[in-house]
């Protein structure tokens, strides 16, 4: 099976390009973030036309979370257990599967703005709380993939550039902290299971000629728990949609896992 995440920047306007990769991509489940909408004007008609089910946590203008599915979910949560949040982040379901069920947790994680705001302090509560919530997740659903927009840079081979960018937003020591500490819960980081061409990105600012001069961004994770890590097969950065006119400034990452039939 196939899951995907991809921060796609408003869906009102690229839902053409979301249904066109799905078409191209029949994944089985396809996390999305930033789908700004509120939850009465998603298109679930739309995807219900192309093969897929849906479930949504929207908000006007900004955020918004969706999960689009092969096979309809169970148990869907909505943000972070416990947390009190007024924006729409997190949309968390169960995949139920003939070898067993997959717990999928769909993220877009806080950016922070800079170091030393009180955006930055908003993030570094929202990442306390998503680690405790993670962490209680795994004791029930020890099959379990996170994935999203994290807003977070994991490593220098991560960034187009360590050296200028070190210390700022995304690329923070605090934030690299938090990212090791959902992988000490027993998470993987799909995306380095494998060898990997240099430089490979998921985000590209729309300034400057970015994407053309691929000075980007890993941002975007699919983490996989202890349990799916040997079932993983292949996980990369697809790279076509941000060709596209008009695109997202995101391109999907794909997860490929070898799941036993019964």
């Amino acid at each position: 099976m196939q899951i995907a995440t991809w921060n796609i920047n408003s869906l009102a306007v690229r839902l053409p390009q979301v249904l066109a990769w799905l078409a191209a991509n029949p994944v089985d489940a396809l996390a999305l973030q930033e789908i700004k909408l509120a939850d009465d004007k998603f298109p679930h008609d739309a995807f219900e036309l192309a093969g897929y089910h849906s479930v949504c946590f929207g908000q006007k203008t900004y955020n918004g979370v969706a999960l689009i599915t092969r096979q309809p979910v169970q148990d869907t949560v909505r943000n972070i257990a416990g947390f009190e949040d007024d924006q729409a982040r997190v949309i968390s379901a169960t995949l139920p599967l003939s070898g067993g069920a997959l717990r999928l947790i769909n993220g877009y994680f806080v950016n922070g703005q800079a170091p030393g705001t009180d955006k930055f302090t908003y993030k570094m509560r929202w990442l306390t709380a998503l680690h405790g919530w993670v962490r209680e997740e795994l004791k029930v659903h020890p099959r379990l993939v996170l994935a999203g927009d994290f807003n977070i840079v994991p490593e220098d081979r991560d960034s187009c550039d360590p050296t200028g960018l070190k210390g700022t937003i995304l690329h923070t020591d605090e934030e690299r902290m938090h990212f090791q500490n959902l992988l000490a819960l027993g998470l993987n980081d799909s995306f380095r299971l494998f060898e990997q061409p240099e430089n490979t990105f998921s985000w590209w600012d729309y300034r400057m000629l970015a994407f053309q001069k691929n000075r980007g961004l890993r941002i975007d994770h699919i983490l996989v728990s202890d349990a799916l890590k040997g079932l993983a097969r292949a996980c990369l950065v697809d790279r076509a949609p941000r060709k596209s006119k008009q695109p997202s400034d995101h391109a999907p990452v794909v997860l490929t896992l070898e799941m036993p039939a019964s």
